[in-house]
């Protein structure tokens, strides 16, 4: 998978409106200033904070937010 490098440098977080860096060969961007995952879901980043999944549980395997 490969997200468009042009796309990746103008997305920012809706949280904090900081830089994304991309996780785990782009399934996934991290905002390190909120310490939380955007999924990426068929190669479209998901930039909502409702779908936001903290860090330490992307780690751990989860790639969805818990309900």
């Amino acid at each position: 998978m490969s997200l468009n490098k042009e796309l990746l440098e103008i997305l920012a977080c809706p949280g904090c409106k900081g830089p994304l860096t991309p996780v785990d060969d782009e399934q996934g961007l991290f905002c390190p200033a909120c310490n939380v995952v955007y999924p990426v879901r068929d190669e479209i980043p998901v930039m909502l904070l409702d779908e936001v999944v903290p860090k330490s549980d992307w780690d751990q395997g989860v790639r969805e937010r818990k309900k």
